[in-house]
C-alpha cells in the first residue's frame, strides 16, 4: 500500500463513526506521521480517483465511508441538516462536510454516484419506543466481527459499497432496538426481519450477530429449518465469514495427524484455499471475545460434547453477575446451530437448566431462520380447554420448546427471519410466551442483482400478449409454460436441452474472461413423494441417453433452441454479455459442458431421503456440482441450490407461503441471469404472480406504517396488525390462520368466475337471472364500444349504486362466502366515490340468443365448463378494456359487465318447462372507479382478531 492510500485509509477510518470532517486536512495530519510524507493535495487526491481501478483499497473505502454517511438518518445526525437518507441532498451536505471543492465534488459525483432513489426498495421499520443505547462509541469501539465481516465481504465476496453500507444501517436497526446487554433491568423483546426468498436474509442475521457479539452478547443460538441440508449450510456460512479460522482451529495445529477429530473443514476446498475469515490471531489475545461452537458442521446440538461446563460463562469478578461490564467483555460467546427438531431442541433446554450459570443473566440473541415454519404455535385455540385458555398450555412440539427457551432465558432476545411473513403476523399479541414480533417489524431492501418472482412474471403491463417480446416481457425471457399430459415430454426435453446449452454457453463465457461458474443445476421438483422423485430421476437418465449430447445428435435441436431462445433473449436483456454470434462457435463446448453433467453417465442427483441410491452426496462446499437435482421438501425451503439455472417446477401448493419458499430459481445469477428458464404450468404462473402481488402489497402496508414523529416510532406493530393481503391462495396453512378473519376484498376489478353455481343447480341458476331482471331491463341502448384496437356491439344503460347493491346481494353462489367480501366493500362505498353503474353486455353479430323473463332477447356466450360442473365466465380483454376506458371517463360511475354464458359445446340453447334459457350462467365482472380503491391498493384484508381490542373488526367466518 502507498503512502499516499496509507494517509487516506487512516485518515477514513479515523471519521468512523463519526461526522463527516475536513477530509484533506486530516489526509494531512496522517501524512506528516510518516518518513517522507507523500502529496496528499486535493488536486492529487482527484487525480488517483479518477485513474485508480474500481478494485482499489482507497476507493473502496472512500466508498464505504460515504455509503455509511449517505444511508444515516436524520434524527440523531444533527451534521445532516434534516436531509433524507440516500438522496442527492444528504451527498452534497457531506461533500460539504468534508470541506472539498467544486472540482472535486464533481468527481465524487461521477466516481460515486448516489444510487436511484426506488420508494419500492425503501427500508421500512414499525417499531416500537428503544432505549438508544447502542452508541457510535459502542458501535465503532467495539466493532472487532463486524469490521472483519465487512472486510470479508468486501473483499472475498465483492460487495459493493453501497451493499455494505445498507447492511449496515438494517442490522444496527435490528441491533438498537434489542436490549443492552449490560442493562441491569432485563428486558426480552422480539422482532420480525422480512426479506426476498434467497435474497441475502442470511447476510443480515450474520451481520447481526457480529454485532451483537461486539456489542456484548454473549450466547447465539441459531434455529434454522428443518432439514439437516440447510443447517449444515448455515453452520458452514457462519463459521466461514464470521467465526474464522482462528476460532475453529482453537489453537490446534491443523497439519497434525489428529487434527481431523476437531476440524471439520480440512478437506474443504475454502478451508484449504484460505477463504474462511482470518482475525490475525485469537481475538482473545486483542482483548475481544473469541466465539465458541457448541455446534459443528456435521454435528447438530445432542447433548454438550464438552459437558456441560461449556456453556459456563468466564467472569472476572465472580461476585457480579455475567451481564455485568466488568464480567461482560472479559468473557467469550457460545454459538450455538440447530435445526427445529424436537429431540434436539429439547437436549438443549435440558442442558441450559443444569448449568451452573444463572440463566436470567446471561444476555443472549435467538436468531429464527425461516421462522414461519414450525416455529409458530398451529394448535387452535378455539378448541382449548379453559385451564388450556387459562394457561395457555396447548402448543406445537417446536413452539413449546422456543417458548421454553425465551422463558428460561429472559434476557434472551429474539429475532424471526423469513421471506414469507404471513404466519407470523397472525401471532396472537397477547400471547406473552408466543413470538408475536412485538417490537419491531422491518421490511429489507431487494437487493442489487437480485432475480426475484417479479422478474418472472409481467405485473401491470398494459401490453396485450400478441404483442409481447423478449424485450418487453419478463414471461416471454424467461418463463416456459407446460401444457397437458402429451405436452410433457417434449417441454421436459426443452428442459434438459436448455441446462445443456446454458453450460456450454457458461463454458464459452470463461474461456473469453469469465471467472469460472463452480456450480451449474437444473432443479426438477414434481412431488414430495419419494417414490415420485426416483421414478422421474429414472425418466430423466433415459431422456438423457436418448438425446444424443455427446453423438452430435442433439445438434441441430440445441441450433434451433439458441438460434430462437438463447440469442435473442440475450441479445434483448443483456446486450453486454458475451454471446457467441453463430451457433457454430458453440458447437465445441456442448460435449464438454454434457460430460460436466453426466462424468459416469448419469446426470441425475436424487435429493431426499432414500438411503439405496447410490450416488455422491450434494454437496456445494467440497466440489463444484454440475447436475440435475430431483428433490422435493429438501430443495423447498431456505437451501440455496447454488448455479441454479434451467427449473422445472409442477408442483402444486395449498398457499402462497409455500408456494414461495419453493421458487429455488429466486437469487443471485451473477454472469448468466439471461440464461435463467422456468418450465412451469399456467396454473402455477398464475398462483405465483398472485403471490408476487401479495407480497408487493405486504411490503406497502409496513412502509405505510413505518411513521416516525419528532424521531420516535408513531406506531407499535401491537398498535397497528399490519394487514395481510391475498390475490390467490390463502397467504399462509390453515393451522396458521386461526385468528385470522376475512374483511373485505376490495380491489378495483372482480371476476369472481371459479365461485359460479354448477350448471347442474338450476334453481340457483334461475334465481340469478331473477336477480338481474332490474338490470336486464336497463340494458336496452345498442352501441358499438371500442377496447383496445377492436370494437363489439353491446346493450347498454345504467342503474343507481342502490339498484346495483340489491342486485348483487341477493346473487348465490357456490359457496356461501365467494362474494361476501367483495360485497362488504362495495356496499359501503359512499355516492362521492361511486354513484351509478354502467350496464355493458357484449352482443355477437352471430350465434345462440335467448329470451330472459320476457325482457328482451340476449346473446348467451360459450364457456368451457370444468371437471366440476362449473362455467368459466372470464371476461375478454376487449371488453375489460372498454369497461376500463368508461370508468375511467365517468370518475363516479362503476360498470358491470354481464354476460350469459353456457357450455359451449351445445349448440342451441335448451329451455326449462316455464321456457326459460336453462344452464345459463349469470357470469360478471365489476370495474370500480379508480377512487374506490384506497390509497394503500390493499385488495384483501385479514385481520387478527385478539380479545379485548376493539378496535380491530371481526367477521364471524374464520377463512378456510
Amino acid at each position: 500500500m502507498s503512502d499516499f492510500v496509507s494517509a487516506y485509509t487512516s485518515a477514513l477510518n479515523a471519521l468512523r463513526g463519526k461526522p463527516p470532517r475536513n477530509l484533506i486536512s486530516r489526509a494531512s495530519l496522517e501524512a506528516n506521521d510518516l518518513d517522507t510524507p507523500p502529496d496528499v493535495s486535493e488536486p492529487r487526491l482527484r487525480e488517483y480517483i479518477s485513474a485508480c481501478g474500481v478494485n482499489d483499497p482507497l476507493r473502496l473505502a472512500l466508498h464505504l465511508q460515504l455509503a455509511t454517511w449517505d444511508a444515516l438518518p436524520a434524527e440523531g445526525h444533527a451534521w445532516t441538516a434534516g436531509t433524507k437518507p440516500g438522496t442527492g441532498e444528504r451527498r452534497e451536505q457531506v461533500l460539504r462536510a468534508l470541506n472539498l471543492d467544486a472540482e472535486t465534488m464533481a468527481v465524487f459525483a461521477a466516481e460515486f454516484p448516489v444510487p436511484p432513489q426506488d420508494d419500492e426498495n425503501v427500508d421500512s421499520f414499525i417499531s416500537g419506543k428503544w432505549d438508544p443505547w447502542y452508541t457510535d462509541e459502542i458501535r465503532d469501539g467495539r466493532a472487532f466481527y463486524w469490521t472483519h465481516y465487512v472486510d470479508y465481504l468486501r473483499e472475498r465476496r465483492g460487495w459493493g459499497a453501497t451493499a455494505i453500507a445498507n447492511l449496515d444501517t438494517a442490522t444496527t436497526g435490528v441491533i438498537e432496538r434489542l436490549s443492552n446487554p449490560s442493562r441491569q433491568v432485563r428486558y426480552q423483546s422480539k422482532g420480525l426481519v422480512v426479506g426476498y426468498v434467497q435474497s441475502g436474509k442470511t447476510a443480515n442475521f450474520t451481520g447481526v450477530i457480529a454485532k451483537a457479539i461486539d456489542a456484548g452478547y454473549r450466547l447465539v443460538i441459531v434455529m434454522t429449518g428443518t432439514t439437516n441440508l440447510l443447517r449444515e449450510q448455515t453452520q458452514r456460512r457462519l463459521d466461514m465469514e464470521l467465526v474464522g479460522r482462528e476460532n475453529i482451529l482453537r489453537g490446534i495445529d491443523e497439519h497434525d495427524p489428529e487434527a481431523a477429530k476437531f476440524i471439520d473443514y480440512l478437506d474443504d476446498e475454502d478451508w484449504t484455499d484460505n477463504r474462511f475469515v482470518e482475525h490475525g490471531g485469537r481475538p482473545s489475545e486483542v482483548g475481544r471475545p473469541d466465539i465458541h461452537r457448541m455446534t459443528t458442521r456435521h454435528f447438530d446440538y445432542r447433548k454438550l460434547q464438552q459437558g456441560r461446563s461449556a456453556l459456563e460463562f468466564e467472569r472476572r469478578e465472580p461476585n457480579k453477575p455475567l451481564w455485568h461490564p466488568d464480567n461482560l467483555f472479559t468473557s467469550h460467546a457460545r454459538l450455538i446451530i440447530v435445526k427445529k427438531n424436537s429431540s434436539v431442541l429439547g437436549n438443549l433446554v435440558k442442558d441450559l437448566k443444569h448449568t451452573a450459570d444463572r440463566l436470567e443473566n446471561i444476555p443472549a440473541l435467538i436468531i429464527d431462520d425461516e421462522s414461519d415454519q414450525a416455529s409458530v404455535n398451529t394448535k387452535d385455540p378455539r378448541k382449548w380447554t379453559e385451564a388450556e385458555k387459562k394457561e395457555k398450555k396447548e402448543r406445537t412440539a417446536i413452539n413449546k420448546h422456543l417458548s421454553n427457551l425465551l422463558s428460561q432465558l429472559p434476557r434472551a432476545q429474539y429475532v424471526g427471519y423469513t421471506a414469507t411473513p404471513f404466519a407470523n403476523v397472525f401471532v396472537d399479541p397477547s400471547d406473552a410466551e408466543d413470538i408475536f414480533p412485538k417490537d419491531f417489524l422491518l421490511s429489507l431492501r431487494r437487493p442489487d442483482g437480485y432475480m426475484g418472482a417479479s422478474d418472472f412474471h409481467d405485473l401491470d403491463t398494459s401490453i396485450p400478449d400478441r404483442e409481447k417480446t423478449y424485450t418487453n416481457s419478463n414471461e416471454a425471457a424467461h418463463l416456459r409454460l407446460v401444457g397437458e399430459r402429451d405436452d410433457e415430454d417434449d417441454k421436459l426435453q426443452m428442459a434438459l436441452d436448455s441446462f445443456v446449452l446454458a453450460g456450454a454457453i457458461k463454458l464459452y463465457r470463461v474461456e473469453r474472461g469469465h471467472k469460472e461458474f463452480r456450480h451449474h443445476t437444473m432443479l426438477v421438483h414434481e412431488t414430495m413423494r419419494k417414490a415420485g422423485q426416483r421414478t422421474r430421476s429414472e425418466a430423466i437418465r433415459k431422456l438423457w441417453d436418448e438425446s444424443g449430447y455427446l453423438t452430435g445428435g442433439a445438434l441441430s435441436r440445441l441450433k434451433e433452441l439458441f438460434d430462437q431462445d438463447f440469442a435473442p433473449v440475450t441479445s434483448a436483456r443483456d446486450a453486454e454479455a458475451v454471446m457467441p454470434s453463430v451457433f457454430k462457435e458453440l458447437a465445441q463446448h456442448v460435449g464438454v459442458a454434457a460430460r460436466r453433467i453426466a462424468p459416469n453417465g448419469n446426470p441425475v442427483l436424487v435429493v431426499n431421503s432414500d438411503k439405496d441410491i447410490e450416488q455422491e452426496e450434494l454437496d456445494f462446499d467440497k466440489r463444484s456440482v454440475w447436475r440435475v437435482l430431483v428433490g422435493g421438501n429438501k430443495l423447498a425451503r431456505g437451501f440455496t441450490v447454488e448455479g441454479l439455472t434451467i427449473s422445472y417446477y409442477a408442483r402444486a401448493a395449498g398457499h402462497a407461503e409455500a408456494l414461495m419458499q419453493m421458487g429455488r430459481w429466486f437469487g443471485f445469477r451473477s454472469g448468466y441471469r439471461d440464461l435463467v428458464r422456468l418450465f412451469t404450468t399456467k396454473k402455477l404462473r398464475d398462483a405465483f404472480e398472485n403471490a408476487v402481488r401479495d407480497e408487493i402489497e405486504f411490503r406497502n402496508e409496513l412502509r405505510q406504517y413505518a411513521v416516525m414523529v419528532d424521531g420516535k416510532p408513531l406506531l407499535t406493530p401491537e398498535d397497528v396488525q399490519p394487514l395481510v393481503m391475498r390475490h390467490g391462495l390463502r397467504p399462509t396453512a390453515a393451522n396458521k390462520m386461526y385468528n385470522a378473519r376475512l374483511v373485505e376484498r376490495r380491489s378495483p376489478r372482480k371476476e369472481p368466475s371459479s365461485g359460479y353455481p354448477p350448471v347442474a343447480n338450476q334453481e340457483a341458476l334461475d334465481r340469478n337471472i331473477d336477480a338481474f331482471v332490474p338490470v336486464l331491463r336497463a340494458a336496452k341502448d345498442h352501441r358499438v364500444l371500442q377496447g383496445g384496437r377492436s370494437s363489439f356491439n353491446a346493450l347498454v344503460g345504467s342503474v343507481s349504486h342502490e339498484e346495483m347493491v340489491d342486485v348483487l346481494s341477493r346473487l348465490q353462489w357456490a359457496a356461501e362466502d365467494t362474494f361476501e367480501p367483495d360485497l362488504a366493500w362495495i356496499s359501503g362505498l359512499g355516492p362521492e366515490v361511486v354513484d351509478e353503474w354502467q350496464i355493458v353486455m357484449p352482443q355477437q353479430k352471430a350465434g345462440r340468443t335467448a329470451d330472459f323473463r320476457g325482457i328482451g332477447v340476449f346473446s348467451i356466450h360459450g364457456r368451457k365448463v370444468d371437471s366440476n360442473g362449473k362455467i368459466r365466465g372470464n371476461a375478454e380483454s376487449v371488453h375489460r378494456d372498454a369497461v376500463e376506458k368508461l370508468t375511467q371517463d365517468l370518475p363516479r360511475s362503476g360498470c358491470l359487465l354481464l354476460y350469459p354464458v353456457m357450455e359451449k359445446e351445445q349448440e342451441a340453447v335448451p329451455l326449462t318447462e316455464e321456457g326459460q334459457p336453462k344452464g345459463v350462467v349469470m357470469a360478471l365482472m365489476l370495474q370500480l372507479p379508480t377512487a374506490a380503491v384506497p390509497s394503500d391498493q390493499t385488495p384483501l384484508v385479514y385481520k387478527v382478531v385478539v380479545e379485548g381490542k376493539r378496535y380491530w373488526a371481526l367477521v364471524d367466518k374464520p377463512t378456510s
